[in-house]
């Protein structure tokens, strides 16, 4: 998965403020690429602003759930091989997503619940054992500046908090709720081999009838070349009718460009708010979040809604 560099960073607190331990929290480890995700900036595409915002909506909303928060809090999203930070006060932190050993100053805790983290202590989570991206909340939120509306980290605009680096120094709320009561948050493993629900797009016309069968009923594989601007699919080409060139037009959320070469993209949260390929399918927002848990070699098929 690659990394996309962002210029801003504005996770630390401001250097002449002083400090605040008990609502901080310490970078000790920040992993392949963390950052600071919430609901994202929706409704600015005509202004040339991305959606950006958690990729795992789901798993997004239910860790802040489990820590009292509301729904779309800030939060970390790790990419992979997890994250691990000093906590100032004692709290509660909750991780869902991609599944993945957690611990609290070395020892085993729980996945998928509500952790309590004592002052000082520093909780850890791993590498992904199935999917990508994890998901930490804590207790309050993590209070990052905002762009737009948002915490968001957007790494095709450059708005929001640079991808965390080691040493740097999050703000965390006030809780505003105490931790549900719980013992069962269940949250399924991201198949192998996922189905993504599809409708035809505006520029569906563009391929041939085979290209359409294709869509239908080829098989492709997740790149390594995906990140959080899009997911790139490496299979069947699909195959086109037109060739020439195409104005730049809108994108959407789960837009689905035909590459000359018959490859395929799926658009996801940091997507360009235009684009010069045809949009020949859009996904389904229900089936969005399988692609934010999508490794590399997972195997990808389109069903037609």
């Amino acid at each position: 998965m690659n990394r996309q560099p962002v210029n801003r960073r504005t996770t630390a607190p401001d250097a002449d403020a002083a400090p605040d331990p008990a609502g901080a929290a310490r970078v000790e480890r920040a992993g392949a690429l963390t950052t600071v995700q919430d609901d994202g900036r929706p409704g600015l595409a005509h202004l040339g602003v991305p959606r950006s915002g958690a990729l795992d909506t789901a798993a997004h909303h239910l860790a802040n759930r489990l820590v009292g928060n509301e729904e779309g809090a800030a939060v970390l999203e790790t990419t992979l091989d997890g994250v691990s930070l000093r906590l100032e006060r004692a709290t509660t932190v909750a991780v869902t997503g991609a599944q993945a050993a957690v611990s609290v100053d070395g020892a085993p805790s729980d996945w998928g619940l509500p952790v309590h983290v004592p002052a000082g202590a520093t909780v850890d989570v791993g590498p992904a054992l199935s999917g990508v991206r994890s998901y930490l909340a804590v207790a309050g939120g993590l209070a990052a500046d905002r762009v737009l509306g948002s915490a968001s980290t957007d790494l095709l605009s450059g708005l929001g908090p640079a991808p965390l680096v080691t040493g740097d120094v999050l703000r965390i709320g006030a809780p505003t709720a105490p931790a549900p009561a719980v013992d069962l948050a269940p949250y399924p493993p991201p198949p192998h081999e996922i189905e993504l629900a599809i409708r035809l797009g505006p520029r569906h016309d563009w391929l041939s009838a085979a290209g359409v069968a294709t869509l239908d009923e080829g098989t492709w594989s997740v790149s390594t070349d995906s990140n959080r601007i899009a997911l790139r699919l490496s299979g069947p080409p699909v195959e086109r009718s037109r060739n020439d060139e195409l104005p730049s037009e809108g994108l959407v959320l789960g837009a689905i460009q035909s590459l000359p070469e018959g490859e395929l993209v799926v658009f996801l949260a940091d997507h360009p708010t235009t684009g010069g390929y045809p949009v020949v399918a859009v996904v389904d927002r229900a089936s969005l979040d399988a692609c934010a848990q999508a490794r590399p070699g997972s195997l990808v098929r389109f069903r037609r809604g």
